[in-house]
């Protein structure tokens, strides 16, 4: 595997690795030793991420895993510590405001990612890593992992998170989650609707995982990025307005070059020449 060159140029800081085989792009969050805990640092190289690929058409599909058996734990207490001498030394809450929000902005950039996103859930799933794993298209998990949203219990909000938490599974079971700082594992998350598929061990984690980027590829990639942005539209954008383009976009996309292979595919009974082995 290889870093792609563009990517390989831009000043990542270490605590994200990228890992790149063909259209499908692994990153890696990278603080084992605090268990992938979200530091600004963190925040900001997945944001140049995210920003470098948003047109890159080749990148069919974004996996995000974290090194040393664990998703992400959340936000970085170290963090915390510095804001808390920046405000008292300005004498301003702004530092907590500005930290909080930069955290939301890459939240919403992985939600509006066009590329097919993929959360592998290990460990520790708390916090802003809960909230990253509810902006993903696909979501497996180990049936160990440990989700949650333990905010309240620190005297904190799930500020940033809460809108994407909802959206994921509803504000009833969101209400109940965030309110009680509740943490369950995997078979749980299934249930809520957090996750789409566990996993009882590491090789079959891994199976599904290969199963999932195989389904991916199989999708094409134009087709794929429009169906993700007119998914997104329907939670804001009249009905009527919505389904009139929508039907533009479809025949644009049947007379388009994907359209004529796929439809071509069919009938011969192949898969279609964006599908790699």
């Amino acid at each position: 595997m290889t870093v792609a060159t563009s990517l390989a140029s831009l000043a990542i800081d270490d605590s994200i690795q990228l890992e790149q085989q063909g259209g499908i792009l692994t990153l890696w969050l990278n603080r084992p030793e605090s268990r992938n805990a979200m530091s600004l640092n963190m925040v900001t190289a997945i944001q140049q991420v995210f920003s470098q690929i948003a047109d890159d058409v080749s990148i069919r599909a974004v996996i995000l895993r974290g090194r040393g058996g664990h998703f992400c734990a959340g936000g970085d207490i170290k963090d915390m510590a510095s804001l808390r001498v920046e405000a008292m030394n300005t004498g301003s809450l702004q530092p907590y405001v500005d930290f909080n929000r930069r955290f939301g902005a890459m939240i919403e950039q992985v939600d509006q990612a066009p590329q097919t996103v993929v959360a592998v859930l290990e460990g520790a799933v708390l916090g802003g890593g809960f909230g990253l794993a509810c902006v993903s298209d696909i979501a497996i998990s180990r049936d160990t992992a440990q989700l949650g949203l333990p905010e309240t219990g620190l005297g904190i909000l799930p500020a940033q998170i809460a809108p994407f938490v909802v959206k994921r599974i509803g504000l009833t079971q969101a209400r109940r989650l965030a309110l009680l700082g509740l943490r369950f594992d995997g078979k749980t998350a299934l249930d809520l609707g957090v996750v789409h598929q566990v996993a009882p061990d590491d090789a079959e984690l891994e199976q599904q995982l290969a199963d999932t980027i195989q389904q991916i590829k199989r999708a094409a990639p134009l087709a794929s990025r429009a169906t993700k942005a007119l998914l997104h539209r329907t939670l804001n954008e009249p009905l009527t307005q919505l389904l009139d383009n929508a039907a533009e976009q479809f025949a644009r996309a049947v007379a388009g070059e994907e359209g004529q292979e796929g439809t071509m595919a069919f009938i011969q009974k192949r898969l279609p020449n964006w599908a790699e082995e």
